[in-house]
């Protein structure tokens, strides 16, 4: 497929457009990590598939979450064997299909102790559970943990308490950009496979015909999508969804908070990610390095406020400055802290259990009695294996379409060609440099090319989008043309990663951004302007709600 078709096919008008004039075997509600999973396994299976997004592609939990793809090393404390072993199929089945998009993540797990004399039963214990990962499918990844001397345990992460740290061991995971995989499964859904998507897209009601089932969705602008089957894949939004098809509230999601700061790689130097244990809970805080900068972050904390826009706090900033320089010499600030976010996992409720950390990351299937099947649940790992369970039970509802999921092996789009960009001799054949397509690569695989195709027809978009981002102007354009970003927010959120990593920065860059959008999208003078106020807000919000102290043009 050319460029040209592929910008008429991922177009949010030409998708609207379709929506409403065909009728489609099934229509997926919510664009996020599980929903485009659906939307991919479906029309791969031959089943005319469609899909909608309230917001943009992985605007809620599937771009704030802690970017890992993993089988959940701490489940094993819960006895969730079965859940680790599928958890760690699924990684392996991602680092093949998406090598662009998916890399191997070496952790570091620092032993510590008092005078630095090790604590041998807590040793024992993370070896027994490192040798049940690696013999449960963590060894998939070609390489098994190891223990590894405090000497070894510096070098990797230099500031360390010394006088604490005994030794430690190093195993492997691996990483992806949460939004950008969403984004892939979409496209791939939409470009290779004939499904019709839309951002910004939300249902407002479902109608049901006289039987009860529902066959119509109503959007927002008045559109009106008839589908055979639905499902609803909207995580912590599920019961709202549910409540448009059944006229009644549901009660089946019991949010859970995970809180991310990001500060600068010489604050806190690393090459290797890290587990650093918080004494006070026995909880964990992951230190994960993202290019020039470091994320730091935890994840299920009871959550009970509005789930549209949950906020990092004061006190998550605290919790997680406090348990770094316990065991650092950072000695890490709210000044460090140039980027946060806070995302809601939809865990599924249990009446057994009273702490979130304690809930299975198992997904459920609901089917209610409008015909609506609900998936919930799971985690980004597993995404795909929802997705196929969830076919599954719409090819039974509907007769048609593939019995068997087709993706266990299917490749997503920018993965065929990757290696070859990744060759030594690459960046000269192609006349660029090796750090800005090694870039490009990380984040568009074989796609890479069209980017530096756009830069070679002008050079001004290959300058850096703003001081301190890894991100080429280009970047911006392509997003526009290409990906469906349809605001500010789309670019620097989610399309790019700039809020995240550096919110200052990003700020500065929204003016050129929103400028370089504009051509694209036909925005006139005030429009840009409201674009760039807007993000301008949504920075300062974030950072008014974590406590920082406002900088620069948040000032």
């Amino acid at each position: 497929m050319t460029q040209h078709s592929a910008h008429s096919a991922f177009d949010r008008g030409v998708a609207l457009s379709r929506m409403a004039e065909e009728d489609f075997d099934l229509l997926v509600i919510g664009g996020g990590i599980t929903g485009a999973g659906v939307a991919l396994d479906a029309a791969s299976r031959g089943l005319r598939t469609a899909l909608v997004e309230r917001g943009d592609f992985a605007a809620g939990t599937s771009s704030k979450s802690s970017k890992l793809v993993h089988g959940g090393l701490r489940y094993l404390q819960q006895r969730e064997f079965a859940l680790v072993y599928e958890n760690l199929a699924e990684r392996q089945r991602l680092l093949e299909n998406a090598p662009h998009l998916v890399s191997v993540l070496p952790f570091l797990i620092p032993l510590f102790g008092r005078d630095g004399v090790l604590n041998k039963s807590v040793a024992k214990a993370y070896s027994t559970a490192l040798w049940l990962y690696d013999l449960t499918g963590g060894v998939r990844i070609g390489r098994r943990h190891r223990r590894i001397s405090r000497e070894e345990a510096l070098a990797h992460l230099p500031t360390l308490r010394a006088d604490l740290l005994s030794a430690g061991f190093l195993y492997f995971d691996a990483r992806a950009d949460d939004a950008r995989l969403t984004l892939g499964v979409v496209r791939t859904a939409v470009l290779d496979h004939g499904a019709v998507a839309a951002n910004h897209a939300g249902v407002t009601g479902l109608r049901r015909e006289a039987s009860g089932r529902v066959r119509e969705a109503c959007l927002a602008d008045g559109t009106e999508v008839r589908a055979a089957a639905f499902v609803n894949a909207t995580g912590v939004w599920t019961d709202q969804v549910m409540a448009l098809a059944e006229g009644a509230r549901q009660e089946t999601i019991r949010p859970a908070k995970g809180v991310h700061l990001t500060v600068r790689r010489d604050r806190l130097p690393c090459d290797i990610a890290a587990v650093i244990p918080v004494l006070k809970d026995r909880r964990s805080v992951f230190v994960v390095p993202w290019g020039d900068a470091v994320y730091l972050g935890t994840t299920d904390t009871d959550y009970d406020g509005p789930i549209d826009e949950p906020c990092c706090t004061p006190e998550d900033v605290a919790y997680i400055l406090d348990a770094m320089n316990t065991f650092t010499t950072s000695a890490l600030t709210v000044d460090d802290v140039v980027g946060t976010w806070a995302g809601l996992r939809p865990l599924v409720r249990s009446a057994d259990s009273e702490r979130t950390a304690d809930l299975s990351r198992r997904h459920k299937l609901i089917r209610s009695a409008s015909g609506v099947i609900t998936i919930t649940g799971g985690k980004l790992t597993t995404y795909r294996k929802m997705a196929a369970d969830t076919v599954d039970e719409v090819v039974r509802d509907l007769g048609r379409g593939a019995r068997r999921s087709r993706t266990k092996h299917l490749q997503l789009r920018g993965a065929a060609g990757t290696n070859e960009l990744r060759r030594p001799d690459a960046a000269d054949r192609l006349g660029t440099d090796p750090a800005t397509l090694a870039h490009l690569v990380d984040r568009y695989g074989s796609e890479a090319r069209t980017l530096l195709a756009m830069v070679q027809a002008d050079p001004d978009l290959g300058r850096p989008l703003a001081p301190g981002l890894p991100y080429l102007r280009a970047e911006v354009v392509h997003a526009t043309r290409y990906e469906m970003a349809t605001t500010l927010e789309d670019v620097l959120a989610r399309r790019t990663r700039a809020l995240l990593l550096d919110r200052n920065a990003s700020v500065a860059a929204a003016p050129d951004a929103a400028n370089l959008m504009a051509p694209e999208l036909g925005w006139s003078k005030a429009e840009i302007r409201d674009q760039v106020e807007s993000f301008l807000r949504l920075a300062a919000r974030e950072g008014a709600a974590a406590g920082l102290p406002a900088a620069g043009l948040l000032a």
